[in-house]
């Protein structure tokens, strides 16, 4: 007997009536899965513009400006001193620093003395087939301000630390080292003697500004300097910054007890303007005498002020 046929519905796969889940196409990776970590990110690139010929510009003045912002306060110290526009104020440029802008004397002086250095470099260091790069705070500076050399010498100490440097900025450290090697290299002896009587030459010294022509003694005589004494002050100068008068022992004694009245009188704090320009005159005749006029004048003026002086043997 011959079975009838079967009326049970084939099941057919994603036919069904009941709803499946969704179906995750990620959860089918099985790399991206099991290991997150390896997940591709995609970055999208940015176009980066290239500057304008006049954005370039702007870009080297301005950085040019940052890095010379320490010799533009130089050059500004340096003209505030020598016009003494602070004398409304303050009655030293030393006084006038420390009030207006917090500097002590050694460092107002060194931002002077680093200017100083900076253009002596731009004059002597080679240009010809490259360009040196050239210092951006006074620290850099600092030694070269500090070491007794001549500008042409400065030049090469500084060619010498960038070349150290890998022909980059090189730091204070760097040029110390150069300084120092230089220095121990061309040592010159000293020729001067405390008692001595020099004449001070200014040249690029920024601190003998206004001194041209002063006399005065050796009372200090260092390595490479001498401090000497004048009517208004000391000044400790580099040997190349002194003439030597050539005058006999008994000349050397005439102007140093010259040198200990001029400075006396000029120690009196409320004295007459005239007194100064006796002063400066005298402080200036590098000569082992005094006329009858001067002896007289000067002699008039200690009375004055009741300086007594006597003539030491």
């Amino acid at each position: 007997m011959n079975k009838p046929p079967s009326r049970r519905k084939k099941v057919i796969p994603g036919a069904s009536g009941e709803p499946k889940p969704a179906t995750n196409s990620a959860k089918k990776d099985p790399s991206s899965h099991e290991n997150p970590a390896s997940a591709t990110i995609t970055v999208t690139a940015v176009e980066v513009t290239e500057l304008t010929e006049e954005e370039q510009s702007l870009r080297l003045q301005l950085e040019g400006q940052v890095e010379r912002a320490f010799l533009s306060a130089g050059q500004a110290l340096m003209e505030l001193r020598d016009r003494r526009l602070y004398r409304s104020t303050h009655r030293t440029f030393e006084e006038y620093c420390r009030d207006r802008f917090n500097y002590s004397r050694d460092a107002a002086y060194l931002k002077i003395s680093a200017t100083v250095v900076y253009e002596n470099l731009q004059k002597f260091l080679p240009t010809i087939g490259r360009q040196i790069p050239m210092p951006t705070n006074e620290r850099q500076l600092r030694f070269l301000a500090k070491a007794e050399l001549e500008p042409a010498v400065q030049a090469d100490v500084w060619q010498q630390a960038v070349e150290q440097a890998g022909n980059k900025i090189p730091s204070g450290r760097i040029v110390k080292d150069v300084v120092d090697r230089i220095r121990g290299s061309t040592k010159v002896p000293n020729p001067y003697h405390i008692g001595e009587i020099c004449i001070l030459l200014p040249k690029d010294n920024p601190d003998l500004r206004g001194k041209a022509g002063y006399w005065g003694v050796v009372s200090h005589v260092g390595e490479y300097s001498c401090t000497v004494q004048t009517w208004d002050g000391d000044y400790t100068v580099k040997i190349e910054h002194l003439k030597l008068l050539e005058l006999l022992d008994e000349d050397c004694q005439f102007m140093q007890q010259l040198c200990v009245r001029l400075r006396q009188l000029h120690e009196v704090a409320n004295r007459d303007s005239s007194v100064d320009w006796l002063l400066q005159g005298l402080g200036k005749q590098a000569k082992p005498y005094l006329s009858s006029l001067q002896a007289k004048l000067l002699a008039a003026v200690e009375r004055e002020y009741n300086l007594v002086w006597k003539q030491q043997k």
